[in-house]
């Protein structure tokens, strides 16, 4: 692992005694870059390549401006699975204006239980797809804490393959031939989040669609609505309560890869990512982080969710719910980039679980 600090000074043609500056006056950058070992249920074990690089465009705008960040990370996974991946969001100045962007290209072995809620694990099956995917939102400050926004969202899909005759066909699954979707819409946000990887004060509201359609050279027609709640609250001695609310709805013709994922790293935890899989999704999350000693942290968390093809299928019956724990190792203290370990229970239908090995706080 290593780090490497970048110090912005300014050169002057004529020399002039000057006042020494504080170190951390000109930090400005820093770039972390590090052999990574990861692991998810869905990937098993990986190795690669991460880096982090976190920047201001002014040592003096720290109240107004958080740190902009960039990540890329590169890997390959003991189940033949390959992920290159470049995301992040940029703060310029004052946050007038902030650039959400993901970039990624992943050839993915993956698994296939079927659509809607009641996917029985007897019908597990394997498929192998190999996409492109771009996703940019460029966001304008409308007053303190608003922004309006532009959304953009392309993802090409190379190949897949999957077992002919079997569920794919069975279902006539939408987009098990190779397509592209390119979509476009608006968002409105309020953030108040304090910090970039691991806020421990502020809230979150975003709403946003994107519309696909073949005015955007999309394949396929469809509409896709989110809406994202999160609060970070500080309890007790750097105690944090961290809460999402997440919803993710769509009408139209939806491809299988646009379809939403239940599962993951990142929401209901322990519960493989696309286990469940349908065009409507609904997730609440709750996540209690305690800092322990050194760069050491604690957390525990608690899921409940479920999935439906149309808007009256999301209720209660055949609920899921997602359980577990982890430990923080502080990587950056300063901008409070973790490396994750958690260990998750998906509870549902039958019991699933698995470890994960990540960068970054879940939400």
């Amino acid at each position: 692992m290593g780090i490497c600090d970048t110090l912005l000074a300014q050169s002057d043609s004529i020399p002039v005694p000057r006042e020494p500056i504080p170190n951390q006056l000109l930090r400005t950058r820093n770039t972390l870059i590090l052999p990574l070992v990861a692991r998810s249920i869905e990937t098993d074990w990986s190795i690669g390549l991460a880096g982090s690089f976190t920047f201001r465009f002014s040592h003096t705008d720290t109240l107004t401006t958080r740190t902009s960040n960039t990540q890329a990370l590169a890997l390959y996974s003991l189940r033949k699975q390959f992920i290159a991946a470049v995301n992040g969001t940029t703060y310029f100045p004052g946050e007038r204006i902030i650039l959400n962007h993901q970039l990624s290209y992943s050839y993915f072995p993956d698994k296939f239980w079927g659509l809607g809620k009641d996917a029985p694990n007897k019908n597990e099956e394997s498929y192998t797809f190999k996409q492109y995917y771009v996703y940019l939102h460029f966001q304008r400050k409308l007053k303190e804490r608003v922004f309006a926004g532009l959304v953009y969202e392309y993802q090409r899909l190379l190949s897949i393959d999957y077992q002919p005759g079997k569920l794919f066909d069975q279902l006539a699954v939408p987009g098990r031939y190779p397509y592209h979707i390119s979509g476009a819409g608006l968002s409105l946000t309020y953030d108040s989040r304090n910090n970039a990887f691991a806020p421990d004060q502020g809230g979150f509201l975003q709403i946003y669609f994107n519309h696909f359609a073949p005015l955007f050279g999309s394949n396929f027609r469809y509409t896709n609505y989110v809406i994202d709640f999160r609060r970070f609250i500080r309890i007790y001695r750097q105690q944090v309560m961290a809460i999402q609310a997440y919803g993710f709805f769509n009408s139209g013709d939806v491809p299988l890869r646009s379809l939403a994922s239940f599962g993951g790293s990142n929401s209901m935890r322990g519960f493989y990512d696309g286990r469940f899989r349908s065009k409507n999704q609904v997730v609440a999350q709750i996540e209690y982080r305690i800092p322990l000693f050194w760069r050491l942290g604690a957390v525990g968390f608690f899921g409940v969710g479920n999935v439906g093809d149309r808007m009256s299928d999301l209720n209660f019956q055949e609920i899921k719910y997602s359980a577990g724990g982890g430990v923080r190792v502080a990587l950056n203290k300063k901008e409070r980039l973790n490396l994750r370990v958690d260990y998750g229970w998906g509870l549902g239908q039958s019991l699933s679980n698995g470890l994960y090995f990540q960068l970054g706080e879940a939400f």
